[in-house]
């Protein structure tokens, strides 16, 4: 905990203010982390004071592919909705785990879609892939965040989630020319209804695309809402943050 927290953020806050008025290009060889998937990647949490605190080497290329200081809500899928996620809180524990490196975090994830809806081609698959290129412009992708599965919850879809998911991902990696980036996917929240298919491929992938941890979302409690109990409430999307972080740096760390 450092001595003077206050004093501490209030640099922070001046020096993030700083990079957003200059005219300044944005830093090279920033580590770019790719994040996707539907609404508990968007982010649905309750935006509080720590969500709004940025740390002064982590961006988020925004909706108008501006790199400006990451703080959330980080995605724009469904203004009126979107909120806290896990994305803000995973870049800043990369960033104090790598001193030194920039964090660009591109978010392109959609609130309910299934994996379907991902696949080369569809709108989704395009915009991410094109905006992630543009990130690239500024340093070289360190990573892909995926969190998605509530859409795909029938039998019938999570009977086949794993093979489609290898084979999407494999399409992805071969488009950005990273055969090896890693790749972190996470359970959807156990609070879901009939999510036990679905976690259940979600938990094979590691075994299925090579280079892939799986972050798991025990004990994280959902939101109450109606009609059914669907997204995780702010403390669970930042603990959910800092899961995907520490599997990242655990696949790294030799790296």
């Amino acid at each position: 905990m450092p001595r003077h927290p206050l004093r501490a953020l209030l640099a922070c806050l001046l020096l993030m203010a700083a990079f957003t008025a200059s005219a300044q290009t944005p830093p090279e060889n920033m580590k770019i982390f790719l994040l996707i998937g539907q609404s508990n990647m968007a982010g649905r949490g309750k935006v509080e004071t720590e969500d709004k605190a940025p740390h002064p080497r982590v961006l988020v290329l925004n909706k108008e592919l501006t790199w400006v200081p990451a703080v959330d809500p980080l995605h724009f899928d469904k203004p009126e909705r979107t909120g806290t996620g896990l994305g803000k809180t995973f870049g800043t524990v990369i960033a104090e785990a790598a001193p030194g490196a920039v964090i660009g975090l591109v978010p392109a994830a959609f609130g309910g879609r299934a994996l379907d809806e991902w696949v080369p081609g569809q709108p989704h698959y395009v915009n991410a892939v094109a905006r992630a290129r543009e990130a690239l412009k500024r340093g070289r992708l360190a990573g892909i965040l995926w969190h998605q599965g509530e859409s795909d919850r029938e039998p019938d879809k999570a009977a086949t989630y794993a093979d489609r998911f290898a084979k999407y991902i494999a399409q992805l990696r071969a488009d950005f020319g990273a055969p090896d980036v890693p790749v972190i996917v996470g359970e959807i929240g156990r609070f879901c209804p009939n999510e036990g298919p679905v976690n259940a491929a979600i938990r094979s992938l590691p075994a299925r695309v090579p280079r892939c941890a799986l972050v798991s979302s025990e004990g994280l409690p959902g939101r109450p809402e109606a009609p059914e109990v669907l997204h995780f409430e702010s403390p669970g999307f930042r603990d959910l943050g800092r899961r995907y972080a520490k599997a990242w740096l655990q696949m790294n760390i030799h790296r």
